[in-house]
């Protein structure tokens, strides 16, 4: 909980650091990779850096976390920061880069806002920090003792046993671990990071959700080849490295499987939403009801470019028809086969059961297309989760 006096001043300073907070991100990751060059190297993501969507992602965080504690002071926004803590752990950080990030934080806030920040001022920001790095510390520290591994040591050596094809883009890597020792448990939905090493001695990281349900023996991640912005821009890093230099019986260092968005095993009726590669932990959701007997309605929507870029398209298919009460509906933007809708998704035709959760995945815009028909159609806000891959631009423009 904020202090009363704290609560005062960050309640009137909000709209001038709400309105700075683009740059203040902007300058604190300029001292941040000045004074430790191998973060931007080896842990972030230097294509969201230069894409300036990490400092979105930070900017929201920040206003969002500061706006919920004025408006909420007794509770936390707990959704906001489970999701930013899996994606922590998942890269292995640790309680002492969180003392890094405050001194090179409150060094920009300082030299953005310059006189306006008052010892007051200071104080109140800096417990807003620490109130909101404490709560992520804390659900971190959780997360690696869940898994009984030391803080931030998440990685392991694993062998590509298995690579195929799935469209022209898009390539399944089976892997298991290269020691020998069972993969460690995962629940459906849920994503592992990824680092190669790549030409330049860069070792950067990703995510990628497990394709496959948490009782197969090999785990699978399908990686979509990132193209370029324009037609001679940069391919996406790892996704290129991946596609173009990683064969069966290389090895990959593998983080230990996080995320929150993960299937509830409630017995509820499941919708799963996806477009493009946000089907794969649907995937994983889907093999793993029709393993357990599922027996509630399942509603299974796709959309994509058209079929011959829909991955694991096939699977979709199979593992629909292995459950009791499923119905599977895909949209193409081109190229629609009998059966198929052509455009975006719209949910006018598709009945969704009373108490549904529903689970969706894919590209931000589609995700809150859907999100809108859904609640339209009656079901809760509560009801309806997501999973974002790479900065959470969602929260960043809320």
């Amino acid at each position: 909980m904020l202090s009363e006096t704290s609560t005062a001043t960050v309640r009137a300073t909000l709209p001038a650091v709400g309105a700075a907070i683009g740059d203040i991100t902007e300058l604190f990751y300029a001292k941040l990779f000045a004074a430790h060059p191998e973060l931007l190297r080896d842990l972030f993501n230097r294509g969201n850096q230069n894409a300036g969507l990490q400092k979105q992602a930070l900017a929201g965080s920040i206003a969002a976390f500061a706006t919920h504690l004025l408006a909420h002071p007794d509770t936390r926004p707990d959704v906001m920061l489970g999701r930013i803590a899996h994606k922590h752990a998942s890269l292995g950080v640790t309680r002492e880069q969180y003392e890094v990030v405050h001194l090179h934080l409150f060094e920009a806030i300082a030299e953005v806002l310059g006189e306006a920040v008052t010892p007051e001022v200071a104080r109140a920001w800096d417990e807003v920090y620490w109130l909101m790095a404490n709560a992520l510390i804390a659900i971190e520290d959780r997360l690696y003792a869940e898994r009984r591994t030391a803080a931030g040591d998440v990685w392991r050596e694993w062998t590509v046993t298995g690579r195929v094809a799935e469209t022209a883009d898009c390539t399944t890597f089976r892997i298991t671990p290269a020691d020998g020792r069972p993969a460690p448990a995962h629940l459906p939905g849920q994503y592992v990071s990824v680092q190669v090493e790549l030409p330049d001695g860069a070792r950067q990281i990703r995510q990628y959700s497990l394709s496959t349900a948490p009782g197969s023996p090999v785990r699978a991640i399908t990686v979509k080849r990132v193209h370029g912005p324009a037609a001679d821009g940069p391919d996406g890093e790892v996704s290129h490295h991946l596609h173009t230099r990683v064969r069966v019986g290389d090895t990959l260092r593998v983080s230990l499987p996080c995320g929150d968005l993960t299937l509830e095993d409630s017995g509820a009726p499941v919708l799963l939403a996806s477009a493009g590669i946000g089907c794969t932990p649907m995937l994983s959701m889907l093999e793993h009801l029709a393993e357990t007997g599922h027996g509630a309605p399942v509603t299974v929507l796709h959309a994509d470019r058209s079929p011959a870029d829909h991955a694991l398209r096939d699977d979709h298919r199979a593992l629909t028809h292995k459950l009791a009460d499923a119905t599977a509906r895909f949209w193409y933007e081109e190229g629609a086969e009998p059966g198929d809708a052509t455009g975006l998704m719209d949910l006018s035709g598709v009945t969704v059961a009373p108490g549904t959760l529903a689970y969706l995945c894919g590209p931000l815009p589609f995700m809150r297309a859907v999100r809108e028909q859904l609640l339209a159609k009656g079901v809760p806000a509560s009801a309806v989760r997501y999973e974002v891959f790479g900065p959470d631009l969602w929260l960043a423009s809320a």
